[in-house]
C-alpha cells in the first residue's frame, strides 16, 4: 500500500483494516528493553491492514509508545492505551497541492489554523504539512509562495507550542517534482521563517534517494530536523542489513546531535509476521 492511497482511505473502519496477521503472533525475537537513545515510533500507513487496536498491542509488546500520522479521530484511542500521536496529520489537503501555490494558501490557512489548537489540546505537538508539487514553478517561487503561507498560521503554532514540520521527499522513485526535495532548500524555508516552531521531517529514505550522504547531513543540518523516518533503500521495505543504509550507525549520527524527538519506522514489511520486521527495525535502530 502507498501512503498516498492510506491517506486518502483513512475513513475506512477499524474493521475493514483489520485483516492480516494478528499482533498477537509469535515473534521470533525475544522481548526487548529498548536502551532510551532513540524515541521509536512506527507509521500508522505502514501497517494499514490492522486496526488500530491491533497496531497499538504490537508496539506495546515491543516496548514502545509512539505512533506517527494519527489525526484526530484516532487520538481517544491512542489516549486509552498511553500511547503518543508523534506526528499528526489531517490538515494538509494532500502531497501535492502544498503551500507552494497560493492558489492553496486559503484553505490550508483553515485546516491548520483549525487543527493547532486541538493538536495542542491534546497534548501532541508535531503537525506534518507539504510544499506541494512544482508543476513547472521555480525553486524561488515556490519557496517565496511557501513563506507568504506558512507565515500566516506560524504565530498560532508557537502560541500553542506546536511544531510545523515539512518532510522532505524524493522525486526520483516516489514523488515526482515535489518541491521540497532537498535538504538545502527546506533549510532555506526554515531559515526565511525563523521560527523554532518550523521544522524539517527528514525522511532518511527519500533523501538517500534524491541526495545521499546522510550521515554528514544530519551532523551539518541537524538542527532544522524534528523528525525522522526510516526506510530501507532499495525498495522501501524492512532496513536489514539486505538494503544499503546503515541505519545503526545513522541513529549513532543523530544521537551524537542530542536530538530528543522521535525517529519513526516507515517502511513496507515483507516478512510473513510484519511485526517480527518491527522488532527488528526497532533493534537496529536502538543503540
Amino acid at each position: 500500500m502507498k501512503r498516498r492511497n492510506f491517506i486518502k482511505n483513512t475513513s475506512l473502519t477499524a474493521a475493514a483494516l483489520g485483516t492480516g496477521c494478528s499482533a498477537k503472533a509469535a515473534s521470533k525475537f525475544a522481548p526487548m528493553k529498548l536502551k532510551g537513545n532513540i524515541n521509536h515510533s512506527i507509521s500508522r500507513w505502514c501497517f494499514g491492514k490492522y486496526s488500530l487496536e491491533e497496531l497499538i498491542a504490537g508496539v506495546k509488546k515491543i516496548g514502545f509508545s509512539a505512533i506517527d500520522l494519527i489525526g484526530p479521530k484516532d487520538w481517544d484511542t491512542l489516549k486509552k492505551h498511553g500511547i503518543d500521536s508523534s506526528m499528526c496529520n489531517g490538515a494538509e489537503i494532500n502531497l501535492i497541492d502544498g503551500f507552494n501555490e497560493k492558489k492553496n494558501h486559503e484553505q490550508l490557512v483553515k485546516n491548520y489554523t483549525e487543527m493547532i489548537p486541538l493538536v495542542a489540546k491534546a497534548g501532541y505537538k508535531n503537525l506534518i504539512c507539504f510544499s506541494g508539487n512544482k508543476r513547472g514553478m521555480s525553486d524561488e517561487q515556490g519557496l517565496a509562495n511557501s513563506v507568504v503561507g506558512l507565515k500566516k498560521i506560524m504565530s498560532l503554532a508557537e502560541q500553542h507550542g506546536v511544531i510545523i514540520q515539512m518532510e522532505l521527499f524524493n522525486t526520483k522513485v516516489d514523488h515526482p517534482d515535489y518541491m521540497c526535495s532537498s535538504t538545502t532548500w527546506g533549510v532555506a524555508l526554515c531559515d526565511a521563517l525563523g521560527s523554532e516552531n518550523f521544522k524539517l521531517l527528514y525522511d532518511i529514505y527519500h533523501m538517500q534517494i534524491e541526495e545521499g550522504n546522510v550521515i554528514q547531513t544530519i551532523r551539518d543540518y541537524h538542527q532544522y530536523f524534528g523528525h525522522y523516518h526510516t526506510a530501507g533503500v532499495p525498495g522501501r521495505n524492512e532496513i536489514n542489513d539486505g538494503q544499503e543504509l546503515n541505519y545503526s550507525a545513522i541513529c549513532k549520527a543523530i544521537k551524537a546531535t542530542g536530538f530528543k524527538g522521535y525517529l519513526a519506522q516507515e517502511f513496507i514489511p515483507t516478512y510473513e509476521n510484519p511485526f517480527d520486521s518491527l522488532e527488528e527495525a526497532v533493534l537496529i535502530c536502538d543503540i
